[in-house]
């Protein structure tokens, strides 16, 4: 009786592998899948004001950046669209099937998982790991790592030598000892950019928040600092303008860009066109303007080239 009651649960646990393994397969789509369904489906997690979620009663909104982009490209394509909800935890497997984490400078797999979605768009930093596991379109948001304080910190800003690495390091040298709130998983991930030798101490959040929650808790005195990336700032800046300062940066420049399945070429391929076009019209920037205004201020440069490049 054991053996066969063993022998059930192994098929039934076999059977699960293979009917999740299909039905993935099923929803991976490439581009013309997608138009002979009719539905671009995008996978975001709320951050910044590139996916934002709004709560009315008992209904829940989105808006935000990706999701106006999304929006737009499900148009071009011809096809309706669709949000999937997502966490930074599970985004990369509803994408592609087998979840990824970076866990001592790493990538660790989950087991096959149901894929929910077609392209993943939140504002997505561009790392090395996360190239593993996902092909990237184009950039089209500029980013990097900034170190932010409370202004009751005595921690001053330096000044900027003009090269980033040695900015860095000044940055870098002036933590030792200090409490930095970071967060694992994210582009805040103190692993990317060796903080641990920096003999700082390192604070991780002992429940999850979103990335547009690390300044609230520094104000609330979980930490003295914190890591944050441009983005974020730039919003925690209008938000907290005599409350937070930035120190200096953490990490050399970053990008942001939508992330593919790494069998999706086509639709990445449609993704690209659809980018260089709206940045040669004009519709892209004005975009940007709309949820990030004073990203001109600080990055006009490479807005600029976004449309003089193409």
């Amino acid at each position: 009786m054991r053996f066969f009651a063993q022998s059930k649960l192994i098929t039934k646990y076999l059977l699960m592998i293979f009917l999740i393994g299909s039905s993935g397969q099923l929803l991976a789509r490439d581009l013309d899948e997608i138009k002979a369904e009719g539905v671009l489906r995008h996978i975001g997690v709320p951050y910044a004001n590139f996916v934002a979620k709004y709560t009315e009663g008992n209904k829940v909104t989105h808006s935000g950046l990706d999701i106006e982009l999304m929006q737009n490209f499900a148009k071009y394509l011809g096809v309706d669209y669709q949000f999937i909800p997502a966490t930074w935890t599970t985004v990369f497997g509803k994408l592609t099937g087998v979840n990824g984490q970076f866990v001592d400078n790493k990538v660790v797999y989950s087991s096959p998982q149901l894929i929910e979605g077609d392209v993943m768009a939140h504002g997505v930093t561009i790392l090395d790991w996360r190239k593993e596991i996902i092909d990237f379109s184009d950039d089209y948001f500029p980013s990097a790592v900034w170190l932010i304080a409370r202004t009751s910190s005595d921690l001053i800003p330096i000044k900027p030598s003009g090269s980033l690495t040695e900015d860095i390091i000044a940055v870098k040298s002036l933590i030792k000892g200090r409490d930095v709130l970071a967060m694992k998983q994210s582009c805040l991930d103190p692993d990317l950019y060796d903080l641990y030798l920096t003999q700082a101490n390192v604070i991780l959040p002992t429940k999850q928040l979103q990335l547009n929650e690390m300044v609230p808790a520094m104000l609330n005195d979980e930490a003295e600092t914190t890591l944050l990336d441009v983005a974020d700032s730039l919003i925690a800046l209008e938000k907290w303008p005599s409350e937070i300062k930035v120190i200096g940066p953490i990490s050399e420049e970053q990008r942001m860009a939508m992330g593919f399945r790494k069998d999706s070429p086509k639709l990445r391929k449609a993704f690209n066109q659809y980018l260089k076009q709206i940045r040669a019209d004009g519709s892209f920037n004005e975009l940007v303007k709309k949820y990030y205004p004073s990203a001109f201020h600080y990055y006009n440069n490479y807005f600029s080239q976004a449309i003089t490049s193409q």
